[in-house]
């Protein structure tokens, strides 16, 4: 038998197995497609950050480029500034209008290897443009005064600084696009910067290269975290969609169990039904013959034959019934017909009910019940079935001589319970759950001929959940088996005390306000008393 499980695991393995192959060689396959070292998907989501980040810069570049211009009107010519803004605002217009193109399209018809070489091309057009402002005014800063050389390289090195953080914020995922953006800046910085040979701006020129490499460093470090952010997504998509595939798997085979249950209801209903008409007549037909009503069975054997059609009919009618009482719990049609009763006269019929059973087989039947317990709200036919229903049991497994004791008592929450505790074999502790399941027997039950079909506990269990309580079977092997059921304490009705107390009732008419206490001379008056002092 284990080697089923093991057998079906293997297969399962290898079939993880060959599917996480096949994934691998398809990511594979496609990042050769795409040239590139990571998922084509993720190349999607990067190229795609990238241009929402240039379309949401669409308004402040140009902004910021022209603020650029005017500051280098103090050192440069005004035409220079004006022909520079307009290559960069050009580039920027050429960006944005790609960046748009590339976000109208559908993802399953971009070509991600060009879309990327595209857009690496036109910021490397955006980056000489933007080298182009170290280069305006060169001629006219070489021969100026000292303070506004110092001014127009100071400030020129501030705008490399703040093109190199806008870059990396916009580019650093792609590293293709942050380099062309950037590195055609930072080589025309440091080229002015050296022209002027001075150790000033020598370390100027040299600050400007450390900068490009940290700001570089810092473009890697956002890109790991961007790729590390997209594949945890990645990953939970990929659970969740595996949880809804097995959520519907898990649907599908809850609604076939459904139905496959509903119609196996159905099928034990009309079948019970089916095989009461003519097993109706067998017992009928075989009491008669019990009977000799229409005359003596000659051969004693035909009397002993009637006799074991007679009981295995009652056997088999008893069958049905628990089958059909079964069926309509578990399909929701058993209702209850709530009463008031006490469990001390449940225990009390069913006693008298199996009392020659108990008395044939030797076994004695105790009763304990503690005084003065209230009434329950219950269903008396449910009651009585699972009293029957545990005691039957008791009497099925108790040896000769043994002894079976039904007991009614108060819960510590207020409930009350019905408890049938018998001395027989006992039921082993892992086979508890078995028997508690319908059509459920345990070893002791498959070995005796008094078996029955393993629905009596089901049953028991069943009718006592629907009264809100519950079944406990506790047992020990060679000791005893004791079966509990408890009603919750909101079933026990509890007797109202009198309104007022007794002999002091008043009689008044509905509306009227009570009568005051008459005074002492009213009394004596009444009473036949002194009347002058009404005088």
């Amino acid at each position: 038998m284990s080697a089923i499980p093991e057998d079906v695991a293997r297969r399962k393995s290898r079939h993880d197995a060959r599917a996480r192959a096949y994934r691998d060689l398809s990511e594979r396959r496609a990042r050769l497609a795409a040239g590139t070292s990571i998922k084509p998907e993720f190349e999607y989501e990067l190229l795609t950050m990238f241009a929402r980040n240039e379309l949401g810069a669409a308004v402040t570049m140009p902004v910021l480029y022209s603020l650029f211009a005017l500051a280098c009107m103090f050192w440069a010519p005004t035409v220079d500034a004006i022909v520079w803004l307009v290559t960069v605002i050009v580039a920027k217009v050429l960006l944005l209008d790609q960046a748009r193109r590339f976000l109208h399209q559908p993802q399953a018809q971009l070509n991600i290897r060009m879309w990327r070489r595209r857009f690496v091309l036109l910021e490397l057009f955006n980056g000489l443009a933007l080298a182009g402002f170290a280069l305006v005014g060169v001629r006219e800063t070489l021969g100026a005064p000292t303070d506004m050389v110092f001014s127009s390289h100071v400030f020129i090195f501030a705008t490399l600084i703040v093109v190199l953080a806008i870059r990396t914020m916009f580019a650093a995922t792609l590293p293709a696009i942050f380099y062309a953006g950037t590195v055609p800046m930072t080589l025309a910085v440091v080229g002015r910067l050296l022209m002027l040979d001075n150790s000033f701006y020598l370390a100027l020129a040299t600050m400007a290269v450390g900068i490009h490499l940290y700001f570089t460093f810092l473009a890697r470090g956002l890109r790991s975290t961007v790729l590390s952010m997209l594949e945890y997504r990645a990953e939970k998509d990929a659970l969740i969609a595996e949880l809804e595939e097995q959520k519907s798997v898990s649907d599908e085979a809850r609604r076939r169990a459904e139905a496959a249950n509903s119609a196996k209801s159905r099928f034990l209903a009309t079948m019970s039904h089916e095989l009461r008409t003519p097993l109706n007549a067998i017992l009928g037909f075989s009491e008669v013959m019990k009977e000799e009503m229409f005359g003596p069975l000659n051969n004693p054997k035909y009397r002993e034959y009637t006799e074991n059609i007679l009981e295995s009919g009652k056997h088999l009618l008893h069958l049905i019934n628990e089958i059909l009482d079964l069926t309509r719990i578990e399909s929701g049609r058993y209702e209850l017909h709530e009463e008031p009763l006490r469990l001390a006269d449940v225990i009390d019929e069913c006693h008298r009910l199996l009392k020659l059973r108990a008395e044939g087989k030797g076994i004695e039947v105790v009763e304990e019940t503690e005084s003065d317990l209230p009434i329950v709200w219950a269903d008396q036919r449910a009651m009585r079935q699972i009293c029957l229903n545990l005691m039957s049991n008791a009497l099925k497994f108790t040896p000769k001589g043994g002894r079976i004791t039904l007991s009614v008592g108060k819960m510590p929450d207020g409930g009350q319970y019905l408890a049938v505790r018998d001395n027989g074999p006992g039921i082993p502790e892992d086979e508890i759950p078995k028997v508690l399941q319908a059509f459920g027997q345990g070893t002791l039950a498959q070995q005796t001929a008094e078996g029955g079909a393993g629905l009596g506990l089901a049953i028991v269990q069943n009718l006592i959940e629907l009264h809100g309580g519950n079944l406990d079977l506790k047992s020990e092997l060679r000791k005893g088996t004791e079966a509990k059921v408890v009603l919750p304490a909101y079933r026990v009705l509890q007797s109202m005390g009198p309104l007022q107390p007794l002999g002091r009732e008043t009689h008044r008419i509905k509306g009227m306000a009570p009568r005051p206490p008459r005074p002492a001379r009213v009394r004596a008056r009444a009473e036949g008393g002194d009347t002058a002092a009404f005088g």
